[in-house]
């Protein structure tokens, strides 16, 4: 059973339905069937158990249960919950991969740290 999203849904590809190509849009997105392609989104995306996601995505923010497969690129946050499969680089501001996630892959934050922390980085 797929876990609920944590904001509400705007658009729901189901389990037995694939996506070959690139998907762009405005809506929030939960996927619990499978994208190959490309996935472009100013929303909030949800992978949810047993849904693939074979794709580079670039979204707002993103929440994995299942599976992505390809470089995440999120304006505000990455998380991997527990079971989840991560196999890719991922960029964001924040990044949560919970106990018992499966990461492949490199994480790059951009984040401005405090004036005291950025002089002892130096």
């Amino acid at each position: 059973m797929a876990h609920a999203p944590s904001r509400p849904t705007g658009c729901v590809i189901g389990p037995q339905i694939t996506v070959r190509g690139t998907l762009s849009g405005e809506e929030n997105l939960l996927v619990e069937g499978r994208i190959e392609g490309g996935v472009s989104l100013s929303g909030h995306l949800v992978v949810a158990e047993g849904g693939v996601v074979s794709a580079d995505v670039d979204v707002e923010s993103i929440e994995v249960h299942g599976e992505v497969q390809g470089d995440i690129v999120a304006s505000i946050s990455v998380t991997i919950e527990r079971g989840a499969a991560v196999r890719g680089n991922v960029r964001a501001p924040r990044v949560i991969i919970n106990d018992g996630a499966a990461f492949d892959g490199a994480v790059e934050m951009d984040v401005t740290l405090p004036e005291g922390l950025a002089r002892h980085a130096r």
